[in-house]
């Protein structure tokens, strides 16, 4: 009785360590952002760890491999998808948006299982009473719901105070940003979300279709990361424009 009781104690003490390990080398993401993909990673891990420990007759390898294979497909995807934003819109999804200049998407809310009950819901618990009042109501990958607001800057329940920490971490990390005199005049009709910036490069790939929708080339972009300090397209890890025309330009550190 005892010896099985021990072996419990056991089996439960290691499987506490090892998951724990296991989120740790996973990465902070995994605890402030769960997406479809991180949540079936952390599901299984602990049915995976349930099963070793209620059967102490199996051996303790049985659980371990299969949870350091989980560990491992998933550091895997996470490496790749940092090289492809077709494999991360692939695992993580797009963020949908809900409402724009107080209007609601109710084609995309169908899309997603979003009903108004869950909207207003969320709206609420960020101090706002109309959808009247919302710029963009965006869904994020991870199902949070970020909101900005008419005239005022983004609220979401956990970005307080975000603002002042990335302008921070940009100067740490050599982020340029254009300056409000090098601003762009943009066709205003063809901007179908004024308010959100428009990438114009992600991870050294240019967006033709984004810079055809401003009616841009690439001759014009490559001008642009030059006045920033980028001689090419793949030493720019992003460059964005709101519409307002000012170009935001964040380096590639080689």
């Amino acid at each position: 009785m005892f010896q099985h009781i021990s072996a419990h104690i056991f089996l439960t003490v290691l499987m506490y360590i090892f998951i724990f390990l296991c989120m740790r080398i996973m990465g902070k993401r995994e605890i402030g952002k769960l997406s479809v993909f991180d949540l079936t990673i952390s599901i299984m891990i602990a049915e995976i760890a349930v099963f070793s420990i209620e059967d102490i007759e199996r051996p303790i390898y049985d659980g371990l491999v299969p949870m350091a294979t989980l560990v491992l497909i998933q550091i895997l995807a996470a490496q790749l998808s940092l090289k492809s934003r077709k494999l991360r819109l692939l695992i993580d999804g797009k963020p949908s948006i809900l409402i724009s200049d107080g209007k609601l998407h109710r084609g995309e809310m169908r899309k997603q299982r979003y009903n108004i009950d869950d909207l207003m819901l969320q709206l609420r618990g960020q101090n706002i009473d109309s959808p009247a009042d919302v710029e963009f109501a965006i869904l994020e990958t991870s199902g949070q719901l970020t909101v900005i607001e008419k005239n005022k800057g983004v609220s979401s329940s956990n970005q307080s105070g975000n603002s002042s920490s990335a302008a921070e971490t940009g100067q740490r990390n050599g982020i340029s940003e254009g300056n409000t005199s090098d601003s762009v005049k943009l066709p205003s009709h063809k901007i179908r979300y004024e308010g959100l910036p428009i990438p114009l490069i992600m991870d050294g790939k240019v967006q033709d279709q984004n810079l055809e929708m401003i009616g841009k080339t690439r001759f014009w972009l490559r001008t642009q990361i030059r006045q920033k300090g980028a001689s090419d397209f793949r030493d720019v890890f992003l460059c964005s424009i709101d519409h307002k025309g000012k170009i935001y330009v964040d380096r590639l550190l080689h």
